[in-house]
């Protein structure tokens, strides 16, 4: 009794310390990072975590990519990251643009989230813009770290500007 009681005890502190390997990730709003990459004196990427609060695969990628040690710290060193409900009803300014909730079917969408995803409106799509806010690209899809960190630092790192993805992934 007393080695199932000590083992349970373990295994309890295990668990807690797996838990705390998490990183939380300093989210900002649209405009805090659009305001940061303005005034920063070397401003950074811009990150998009493009969700729905009905998505289960973006609960499932926040869970086990973002909250991944490795992803959290290269992405807060890399990117201003950015968390938007693609049904979100708030307007939001970009290029000059205002964008708004457009309310279609059961639930509608936010235009800018439309246009970000080029119209393809799919959970979870993580978008990269360049330090001007020009975009890079769309990323449609659930993404294991690994895959993840491949295409992060392809953006992150400036490989873009130099190979092609199918070069750079060695398809």
């Amino acid at each position: 009794m007393r080695a199932t009681v000590t083992q349970i005890g373990l295994l309890f502190f295990l668990l807690i310390g797996f838990q705390s390997q998490a990183q939380d990730i300093n989210w900002l709003t649209w405009e805090e990072a659009v305001n940061l990459s303005q005034t920063d004196a070397n401003p950074k990427k811009i990150f998009i975590d493009v969700y729905t609060d009905w998505c289960g695969w973006c609960k499932k990628m926040d869970k086990d990519t973002f909250q991944n040690p490795e992803v959290s710290a290269y992405m807060h060193d890399n990117f201003y990251m950015v968390k938007m409900d693609a049904e979100g009803k708030d307007p939001i300014e970009y290029q000059g643009k205002t964008f708004k909730f457009v309310p279609s079917g059961r639930r509608g969408y936010h235009e800018l989230a439309a246009a970000l995803l080029q119209g393809k409106m799919s959970y979870p799509t993580v978008v990269f813009l360049d330090e001007k806010l020009n975009m890079l690209s769309p990323v449609p899809g659930y993404q294991k770290v690994k895959p993840f960190m491949q295409i992060a630092k392809y953006f992150g790192d400036n490989i873009y500007k130099e190979k092609d993805w199918q070069t750079y992934a060695g398809k």
